[in-house]
């Protein structure tokens, strides 16, 4: 499969390298922040963003979901990331129906992604008409009655796909999954399904509860933090000061990363003069063990090895709380120790090192993200690092327990509201509150989705945030997907890509940022670590157009479900507190939920975990036993995984300077390491295709430029979204199905 050019431009921007660097933040963070919000929103709108972001009662960063400190805020509670997130939203430029009017799709696609964002806020509600070659205005009734005709009109509510982002409040995201199972369908895939879902799918076998155990003041009582496929330095910046505070109190970092990332090596904190001026550096990792792309769990068996064969175990904790262990043991005691350190691509002595640090105490906290997940043995690698944990005892106790660092704000709170494919254990109670049969049948997940609409199931597409097209795998299969749908829907604050591939009939609903202030209302959000908090904007919004999420999901449902609904949809939109009544009756741990979520800080949500118990038939926490697994390239092959750059969140590309690694201008590049440039007469900066293959199939991405790296050989790295075309969309964890997108078998060639 070759990509259409409109599906991501190929034009090149201007390459320039400099040597990666050792340190993450410092001024340079504090500049660029403040440059990202004056620059988009103004000096006067961008500092009132910056002062109100993560503070009590005020805004929940859009960015990530890093917790902030339950007792206290610093004046600036916010990292790089979230700066440029809240400039993103507070833009005070505009994109309105005039601006629509100036350029056709086709001349819209060719602009780059960054482009698109640079546009300003949407105004007014658009509509895309059969044939048309451009957008035009629609108002908010006529919207939602030509989606009411549509799906009213399908002849099965099954032929209906609700996909939602990590961004959409509680409050939205209740409603929303309330609106689709009353509407009869559970099709409601989320951007879980690309980041989390094998995180939620391990933890949930094997401890009870599909998120993490500790608190963030854990990581100042923790003795040995493991930091696995994560790089906070770009994507979870906050998460630095937690680590600097438990190297000030004697902690060992270990960090498994196929690439040396700045934020992992050393911090300057912008919070202390130091930091500021450059000469309080905090080194961050003891140990940093650049695994190859993909072999976590070989790595993560061979210390679970060394810990059983010398004893280094807590046997206590293991009769009392655990089972399995006796055949886990008998699985280790199998493994050959060489083959493991061959499919790593470590040394003894590294793996040796590791092993002694755990094996001294049983205060380890272990972290991870996308690079664990999006591997065909994500799920399995994962339940390798739960039974590390609990063969140390390290769960259910202070400065100990996992931490699956979430991406998107409230992607787990989404989750929580019941935002999933398969009905929530909860369901009956919707149902019996809100008088209707809630549907059984499990939906699509985000991969069943795209077949649904490329094979006819799916008809009608509605996006609740996000942008599906560039977040996917496989991007020609999903464009051509979306392509043959009657109706796609975009519910959005800026143009992206999704807006530009359509069904017949498109539409873009423009809705109000969190930082905007929404009629007195607040939302409310759950972070990494299960705090709900409110959230409350106080921008005045781009447009006096735009509609909350919450005021938009109430719309349609009235429109769509007409006086066949039983949910009071006119005093939800007018009144969130009675959405948070609804979800106090329906969803566990949300007893008095409009009085705590009022609280500075808000509240914990019940994790049995961290209290010590699990949610088990056994109320017992279980080993698991798995073959360990690695990708295996034919000859000629690298394994490539997808990354960010650091002027990027998920597909929002703020900027073109990846400056942490050096890669300035430039998005369309493949990091490299030098012996594998050399085997295939590669110099830096040369022009090359890169193909996938995948069971016989090969998919394309033409003209990128190669940049020599400190990767493990075999491997290299590209920046997505440029490169998901070439992800197959077949190619999915085993049971959790989420895409292989750090696991994709390429062949580089000069163009």
């Amino acid at each position: 499969m070759t990509p259409d050019p409109a599906l991501c431009p190929e034009n090149f921007t201007g390459l320039s390298v400099h040597p990666s660097e050792t340190t993450a933040v410092g001024l340079n963070a504090v500049v660029k922040s403040i440059a990202h919000a004056w620059g988009s929103a103004g000096v006067l709108r961008g500092t009132k963003a910056l002062q109100m972001l993560n503070q009590f009662g005020a805004v929940d960063c859009p960015s990530c979901a890093w917790p902030d400190p339950d007792d206290h805020r610093a004046a600036a509670e916010f990292c790089e990331n979230g700066a440029k997130a809240v400039a993103w939203e507070a833009d005070k430029r505009t994109f309105t129906a005039a601006e629509f009017a100036k350029f056709s799709i086709t001349e819209l696609a060719a602009m780059s992604d960054y482009e698109h964002g640079q546009l300003g806020r949407l105004t007014e509600p658009m509509v895309l008409k059969p044939d048309a070659k451009h957008y035009t205005p629609i108002s908010w009734d006529d919207a939602f009655q030509l989606i009411a005709k549509e799906l009213n009109q399908l002849a099965s509510p099954d032929e209906a796909i609700f996909y939602t982002s990590g961004r959409a409040s509680n409050e939205a995201a209740f409603l929303y999954q309330l609106f689709v199972r009353q509407f009869g369908t559970n099709n409601l895939p989320d951007c879980s399904n690309m980041c989390h879902e094998s995180s939620g799918a391990a933890l949930g076998s094997t401890i009870g509860i599909g998120k993490g155990t500790v608190k963030l003041d854990d990581f100042e009582k923790a003795e040995v933090i493991l930091i696995l496929g994560q790089n906070p330095g770009t994507n979870h910046p906050r998460m630095l000061t937690a680590l600097q505070k438990a190297k000030r109190a004697g902690a060992k970092i270990v960090a498994v990363n196929p690439l040396k990332e700045a934020g992992l090596l050393g911090f300057l904190n912008p919070q202390e003069v130091g930091g500021l001026i450059g000469w309080g550096r905090t080194a961050l990792a003891d140990d940093y063990l650049q695994v190859k792309i993909g072999g976590d769990q070989a790595l993560l068996q061979l210390l679970q090895k060394k810990l059983v064969m010398r004893n280094l175990i807590d046997q206590e904790y293991i009769k009392k709380s655990t089972t399995g262990y006796a055949e886990l043991k008998q699985h280790l005691e199998q493994l050959d120790e060489t083959q493991l350190l061959t499919m790593c691509g470590l040394t003894l002595e590294q793996v040796d090192t590791v092993a002694e640090r755990l094996g001294n105490t049983s205060k380890i906290i272990a972290c991870w993200a996308m690079g664990l997940t999006q591997h065909r043995h994500a799920v399995g690698t994962i339940q390798d690092v739960v039974n590390l944990i609990l063969l140390r005892g390290s769960i259910g106790k202070p400065g100990a327990g996992l931490c699956p660092v979430r991406g998107h704000s409230n992607v787990q709170g989404d989750r929580t509201m019941g935002i999933y494919e398969h009905p929530p254990a909860w369901t009956d109670r919707l149902g019996e509150r809100f008088r209707f049969t809630p549907p059984k049948k499990i939906g699509f997940d985000t991969v069943k989705a795209i077949h649904a609409m490329a094979d006819g199931p799916g008809k009608v597409f509605f996006a609740l945030g996000g942008n599906f097209l560039s977040a996917t795998p496989d991007t020609v299969a999903t464009a051509n997907a979306l392509r043959q749908c009657s109706l796609t829907v975009q519910v959005s604050i800026k143009l992206n890509r999704s807006h530009l591939i359509t069904g017949k009939t498109a539409l873009i609903l423009p809705c109000l940022g969190r930082t905007e202030q929404d009629r007195g209302q607040f939302v409310t959000t759950e972070n990494s670590m299960g705090v709900v908090q409110q959230s409350q904007g106080s921008l005045t919004p781009a447009s006096k157009e735009l509609l909350s999420e919450p005021a938009i999901v109430c719309r349609m449902a009235k429109a769509v479900l007409g006086s066949k609904s039983t949910v009071p949809w006119d005093e939800f939109e007018q009144s969130y507190d009675k959405i948070r009544d609804a979800i106090e009756a329906v969803v566990p741990g949300f007893e008095n939920y409009n009085q705590r979520v009022r609280k500075p800080g808000g509240f914990y949500l019940p994790n049995a975990p961290r209290e010590g118990s699990f949610n088990r038939p056994d109320a017992r926490a279980q080993f698991t036993v798995s073959v360990p697994s690695a990708p295996a390239p034919a000859p000629g092959q690298l394994v490539m995984m997808t990354i960010r750059t650091h002027d990027q969140f998920n597909t929002t590309v703020y900027g073109l300077q990846d400056r942490y690694r050096g890669i300035l201008n430039e998005r369309r590049v493949i990091l490299m390491n030098a012996s594998d440039m050399t085997d295939r007469g590669l110099n830096a900066n040369d022009v090359v295709d890169i193909t996938s293959h995948f069971r016989g199939q090969e998919r394309h991405a033409p003209k990128f430029l190669v940049v020599p790296y400190d990767i493990p050989a075999g491997n290299c790295a590209t920046y997505f979204p440029e490169t998901n075309v070439l992800v197959p969309l077949d190619s999915v964890a085993e049971v959790s199905h989420t895409p292989t997108s750090k696991m994709v078998m390429v062949t580089v060639g000069k163009a």
